[in-house]
């Protein structure tokens, strides 16, 4: 799916503005030879059971839009990272708060994360201050919250607006036909792209065919010859960027 956004739309939506400064706070046998039986009766044939015809599971509805209320997931009481953030998931859109909160946690742990394996550290909380917060919500409520920014994210994308990063539900649940790699994978790009906009990072673009996309790369919008990446980081530590994007 590839959509027409304004230059400064970040993420797969996010603005490229500076962002604040963020407050500190994983063989057969052989048979045996037959004998011909002197006249035994035919054997009968069972009939054979009649097949139901095989249901494919209806897919998972992704509801438009919600009551713009959120549940916030418990906090990490085992971290004690020097980043406070939340995670808060829209009321109705069937993601589990604790769930999404773990994946989360993993990707902002994860060593080809921005935490540079451990440069960087982040804590979940569920209350007080938290300079980022990530939100999962409804296309509706994730437009009406981004275009307080001035930002149209057309029903389909992600932003980051001062400390929320918007996470689309439609993306987080289905990812995105210009990624090639599985839906986690893809998670992981929606946290790095737009926690790295948070950190102030702006949008890259492909540095060379066959090389991996920056994730600062709008990658839904096409790959220029990159290969899908949803990291900032190769497994050296080296940073993974492009050129930046005026």
């Amino acid at each position: 799916m590839v959509i027409l956004a304004p230059r400064w739309a970040g993420g797969d939506g996010a603005p490229a503005a500076a962002a604040p400064k963020p407050s500190p706070v994983a063989a057969s046998p052989s048979p045996s030879p037959s004998v011909k039986p002197s006249r035994s009766p035919k054997p009968s044939r069972s009939p054979k059971p009649s097949r139901s015809p095989s249901v494919k599971p209806s897919p998972t509805r992704i509801p438009a839009s919600g009551p713009g209320t959120f549940t916030t997931a418990r906090a990490d009481t085992a971290s004690s990272g020097q980043y406070a953030y939340r995670v808060e998931v829209e009321d109705g859109s069937g993601v589990d708060p604790e769930e999404a909160a773990d994946r989360i946690a993993g990707i902002l742990a994860a060593p080809r994360g921005w935490g540079e394996g451990g440069k960087r550290t982040f804590r979940r909380v569920s209350s007080g201050p938290a300079g980022l917060v990530v939100r999962i919500a409804t296309a509706a409520t994730t437009d009406r919250i981004c275009g307080q920014g001035g930002m149209n994210t057309h029903g389909e994308v992600n932003c980051r607006i001062g400390e929320k990063v918007m996470v689309n539900l439609k993306r987080w649940q289905t990812g995105s036909p210009e990624f090639d790699g599985p839906l986690n994978e893809y998670r992981a790009l929606i946290i790095n792209h737009e926690v790295g906009h948070w950190l102030g990072h702006g949008h890259e673009t492909c540095p060379g065919a066959g090389r991996p996309a920056p994730a600062m790369m709008q990658q839904i919008y096409g790959l220029k010859g990159c290969v899908a990446n949803a990291w900032p980081y190769d497994e050296n530590g080296t940073y993974l960027g492009g050129p930046s994007v005026p």
